[in-house]
């Protein structure tokens, strides 16, 4: 798909139902649902860090393009992020909080089986719901390696989420010294992005071991081979049963619109 492709995809990718659930603990979350032609279980897909789904599946093509293969698509904004609510509060985030913000949209929704897609938080996010809800047809994990396995997470080897906390609250972005803190500064100012909000999660990035031994169903992770957030898949790939892995070209924060990484994901979910 070209750009001028993804962007006309993106025009006619109106959502069909837009709406906002309240989750476990009163936050209350955005939800966008695509209808599709299949009676196949719909896609739930999960954004990154600082973006919303609007940023990470629709403007590069994804749901367009899931949509154009029959499927349904569910997208949420994580707590901290887009049309959600956003707490400045610590406590309020976390990755497991957001699998919750997941689980309460679905039984909202009444929806018993989905195909679920995370990419780098989101990947997080779905694997701990994958992790704890055999509700899981299929799943497909991007932007995430072996810090999964290793830390529980996110890789905050490669990114501090101390340093990233001090670039996000900084009132002059050219203080910044590091350059992955810097480059999620400059896209939460891109976005005009609630930063307190995004400081709190990034005090409260799951560090907790994930069961990824209860992930029984067919899984693809999806990497960048310039993506320093997602080292070492191989670790991750063992540690899930029927899973398979593939690079494609790419660092942490172009992937999503990459050719080959849309192939590869509708590929996957085509049946």
């Amino acid at each position: 798909m070209t750009d001028k492709d993804r962007e006309t995809a993106a025009g006619r990718a109106a959502p069909d139902i837009a709406g906002r659930v309240e989750s476990f603990d009163g936050v209350e979350i955005f939800y966008q649902w695509w209808e599709g032609k299949q009676s196949r279980p719909p896609v739930v897909l999960c954004h990154g860090f600082v973006a919303d789904a609007n940023g990470n599946w629709v403007m590069p093509g994804i749901v367009p393009g899931l949509v154009a293969q029959g499927h349904s698509v569910l997208t949420m904004d994580a707590r901290g992020h887009g049309q959600s609510d956003k707490p400045h509060d610590p406590d309020s985030y976390g990755e497991s909080k957001m699998a919750k913000d997941l689980k309460a949209l679905l039984d909202e929704l009444q929806i018993s089986e989905i195909d679920l897609v995370g990419y780098s938080m989101g990947s997080v996010v779905s694997l701990i719901f994958a992790s704890q809800n055999p509700c899981v047809r299929r799943l497909v994990i991007g932007g995430v390696g072996s810090a999964v396995v290793e830390l529980g997470g996110v890789d905050t080897r490669a990114l501090s989420n101390g340093l990233l906390v001090e670039a996000l609250l900084e009132d002059d972005p050219a203080k910044i010294t590091d350059k992955e803190a810097a480059g999620f500064r400059g896209f939460a100012d891109a976005l005009k992005a609630d930063r307190k909000a995004l400081a709190a999660q990034a005090q409260s990035m799951n560090n907790q071991p994930i069961a990824l031994g209860n992930i029984q169903c067919p899984t693809l992770l999806l990497t960048g081979d310039k993506d320093p957030l997602a080292q070492r898949p191989e670790v991750l790939q063992d540690a899930i049963a029927r899973s398979e892995l593939s690079v494609v070209d790419g660092d942490h924060l172009s992937i999503l619109g990459d050719p080959k990484f849309q192939s590869a994901l509708l590929n996957f979910l085509r049946d």
